[in-house]
């Protein structure tokens, strides 16, 4: 890449202007985990429905839906979807978070803030009995773009 999309010709920060792109339907996928100690994923994996996990998801989907709150020059997108998964393995805490929405930039943001969101109520939820919790890999698995 030569050039940063949010920097001007003259180094200043601005907004990126999409006003001429076409409107496409934008997809993106996003993980994030939180490694714990096996008892911590015990705990976790014994709680009833409406549990930390749940909490963790909805975190997800309001922090995707707030994402231009939080990131200075992300454009306000009219999400069509968002889907946030926290799901317990042997070392922790998986998080995969959806974004989708017909519009002219890209939903990475979203999904990737929705991840790091859900994996930090995790870390929240679970704080009290494992102070060695690491919230880790937090990334952009997939991004798609199709005429609409």
């Amino acid at each position: 890449m030569s050039e940063l999309s949010h920097v001007d010709e003259s180094g200043r920060v601005r907004m990126v202007d999409v006003g001429s792109k076409p409107v496409s339907r934008r997809r993106a996928v996003a993980r994030a985990s939180v490694r714990m100690a096996p008892a911590t994923v015990e705990r976790l994996r014994d709680l009833p429905k409406g549990d930390a996990l749940t909490t963790a998801e909805l975190a997800g989907v309001m922090a995707a839906k707030r994402t231009s709150d939080l990131i200075p020059l992300c454009h306000a997108l009219p999400l069509t979807s968002i889907h946030v998964s926290a799901v317990v393995g042997g070392g922790g805490v998986e998080i995969i978070a959806t974004a989708e929405a017909t519009w002219q930039t890209g939903v990475e943001m979203e999904a990737l803030v929705a991840a790091s969101v859900a994996a930090l109520t995790v870390y929240d939820m679970a704080k009290a009995i494992d102070k060695e919790m690491v919230v880790e890999d937090v990334r952009l698995l997939e991004k798609t773009k199709e005429p609409v």
